[in-house]
């Protein structure tokens, strides 16, 4: 038993040198038959490997890269965000149409309470006053005079207001609103202030009014409108209209009075 073991395993050991020698005599044959291309592809085949292996680096670096950059970024995203919040917050307390109100106000006025002013004293340089023999003149105002004020509303303050009361307005339509009333005011003392001569002969009727209105006690020093000049372009007398001054009236913005046959409304400072 033991000898045929022996015999076998021989037989398999020199089976398997037989296996190998093949293999070598392939490969000579094979080099013989293409001695001078097989040095050249090994050669191509090496610089395409290591071109692989270069663009395969600079993956790596541009990953590595973009990785360190990514904190970078979401701090960048973060201070955007809040800026934005910020910017958000601020423009709920402006109104969405804020014009040059002094400035295109008071070329308004002089066009049309002074008509003919300009043609008259463009050789003087000044008005030359004469005696009114009309009505007293209006209440003296110091000098300096502030304009009308712009007390908007803040988002805090509508919301304090209940639902009822609120309604379907919103801030910007009532921050609007408020850069009307100033935009009345203003007309109003421009009216006041205007001498006899220099306002137009349809508006002297106004005036009057407006004056008399202007020496009344509850009226004296304050900024005012009436409610006939609510004509917008945001504040109008509509139910809107009449909603927006039940908020105002309701949060100390304006205040109420009635002189004679007119509705004057007039601008208080918040509490």
């Amino acid at each position: 038993m033991e000898a045929e073991k022996a015999g076998a395993s021989l037989d398999s050991l020199i089976a398997g040198f037989n296996s190998r020698i093949s293999e070598l005599q392939e490969l000579v044959i094979a080099r013989n038959m293409f001695p001078a291309s097989s040095l050249t592809d090994l050669t191509a085949v090496d610089a395409a490997v290591k071109a692989m292996e270069l663009q395969v680096q600079a993956i790596k670096d541009r990953v590595r890269d973009e990785t360190l950059a990514i904190p970078k970024a979401k701090k960048l995203i973060d201070a955007s965000l809040k800026q934005q919040r910020k910017l958000k917050d601020m423009s709920i307390y402006a109104p969405t149409h804020v014009p040059e109100r002094m400035s295109m106000l008071n070329l308004d006025t002089n066009r049309c309470l002074f008509p003919e002013s300009s043609q008259q004293n463009t050789g003087s340089g000044m008005f030359k006053l004469e005696e009114d023999p009309g009505p007293p003149p209006p209440p003296k105002e110091k000098k300096g005079r502030s304009a009308p004020p712009l007390w908007f509303l803040s988002a805090e303050e509508l919301d304090s207001l209940s639902s009822y009361m609120r309604g379907r307005l919103t801030l910007e339509k009532i921050n609007a609103a408020i850069n009307d009333m100033a935009t009345y005011a203003e007309a109003n003392y421009q009216l006041i202030a205007a001498p006899k001569k220099n306002v137009a002969g349809d508006r002297w009727e106004k005036a009057l009014e407006i004056r008399d209105i202007g020496m009344h006690e509850a009226v004296k020093g304050k900024h005012f409108f009436l409610e006939t000049d609510m004509k917008g372009p945001s504040l109008k007398l509509d139910n809107t209209g009449k909603a927006i001054l039940t908020v105002l009236r309701h949060l100390g913005r304006v205040s109420e009075s009635r002189i004679g046959h007119h509705r004057v409304i007039i601008l208080l400072k918040p509490q």
